[in-house]
């Protein structure tokens, strides 16, 4: 929810474990609007999957860079995803880059190869983002964008350990 803004972007279909929101991005002029379907973590919530996955264009699949189980559990959000979308372009995104940057040098390097092989299984990009300190959060609707679009993509792979990745 978080990503997509202000409070009157918002506005949208909300029940249990799905939430249905819209962003609009200004590129070039044009204005881009996004349906952003947010599917809860719990497994609980499975069944939103395929209604969620419908058409879509991209697939952000989101993991706390602060608590590793939630990358493991990425693989089988994946997998469950492109049982019903298989042309989706996959994003991964390391959330909570903000605490991620207070953890021990050490801890940082290991949470970073990890993600970085989970998103080269995965075929996706890699963003570290803090919606907190909006950092990376515009580039991600921008990346997809440009590739929806055929768009040059200027941002550059930003791999230095302690500063929020970008990895294609």
């Amino acid at each position: 929810v978080k990503y997509v803004g202000d409070d009157e972007e918002q506005n949208g279909l909300q029940m249990t474990g799905l939430n249905l929101m819209d962003k609009t991005l200004a590129v070039r002029g044009a204005r881009i609007a996004f349906s952003i379907w947010d599917v809860a973590g719990d497994s609980q919530f499975l069944d939103h999957v395929p209604i969620a996955c419908k058409d879509a264009v991209a697939i952000l699949y989101m993991f706390d860079l602060t608590s590793r189980c939630t990358l493991t559990n990425v693989i089988d959000w994946y997998e469950r995803a492109r049982k019903w979308n298989k042309t989706a372009i996959p994003i991964l995104i390391g959330t909570k880059f903000d605490d991620f940057a207070q953890l021990p040098l050490e801890m940082q390097w290991t949470i970073v190869n990890e993600a970085r092989a989970y998103a080269r299984a995965m075929k996706a990009t890699l963003f570290f983002s803090s919606s907190t300190h909006n950092i990376n959060v515009n580039k991600i609707f921008k990346f997809i964008t440009a590739k929806l679009f055929n768009l040059p993509w200027t941002v550059e792979r930003n791999l230095t350990v302690g500063e929020p990745i970008i990895d294609f």
